[in-house]
């Protein structure tokens, strides 16, 4: 479980999200089902199954319920979400 760092991740999180803020990438439209560039949690689940609800607050920095790409890149980057291609294959 994740919930002992979150403290040194959301910091993590924070930083690299300052940092990127000229610079968010598009969305995957392959997981952004909606299109709303955003990322809800049923659409991070499909994507990357082992990512649980806890891991998705991790990565929801500001708290909003949704993750941004700013957010994301930034869970990437630390690790959060796989970054290997992922299958859409049954």
């Amino acid at each position: 479980m994740l919930t002992k760092n979150i403290t040194p991740i959301m910091a993590l999180i924070l930083i690299a999200s300052t940092a990127m803020a000229d610079e968010a990438p598009m969305a995957d439209v392959s997981i952004d089902t909606d299109g709303d560039g955003v990322y809800t949690l049923s659409e991070i689940q499909v994507a990357f199954p082992t990512i649980s609800a806890d891991d998705f607050m991790v990565l929801d920095a500001n708290g909003d319920g949704v993750v941004d790409m700013i957010e994301a890149q930034a869970g990437a980057d630390a690790g959060l979400i796989p970054m290997e291609e992922k299958s859409t294959d049954g």
